[in-house]
Parts: structure tokens; sequence; C-alpha cells
């Protein structure tokens, strides 16, 4: 019980992770949700990793850049 549990979590996080990368790369690009989900996709599946680890790299660049502009 206590392994589902933590996988659950680990799940939800995963997927908090991914919705704040989505949003990131919605303000930066100036595109929508599904086109963001699509860039996170597409990276994910030419780079031979898990969407959250691309979503944790977008993330973590946001942090340390901020706003650049």
């Amino acid at each position: 019980l206590q392994r589902e549990l933590d996988e659950a979590e680990n799940a939800l996080a995963e997927r908090a992770t991914i919705d704040r990368a989505k949003a990131i790369l919605m303000k930066r690009r100036a595109i929508d949700e599904p086109a963001a989900y699509a860039l996170l996709r597409k990276q994910a599946m030419s780079t031979n990793r898990r969407m959250s680890e691309i979503a944790e790299a977008i993330v973590t660049s946001d942090a340390l850049l901020g706003d650049i502009e």
C-alpha cells in the first residue's frame, strides 16, 4: 500500500512539473496548451527521455534564466 501511495505521489509531482513546463512554453513561445504539450512530447521522443525529464529541464532553465528579454 505504501508503494502504491509513493507511486501516486510521484506521478502527481511529475504531472505538476509537466504543467509548469507547458505554462513556460506557452508564455515564451506564445502558443496554446496543445502545442506546448506537442513540443514536450516531440522532444521526449526524439531524445528517448521521459516527458517529466524534459519538463524538469525546462522548469530548471526558466528558474535560472528567468525573463531575459
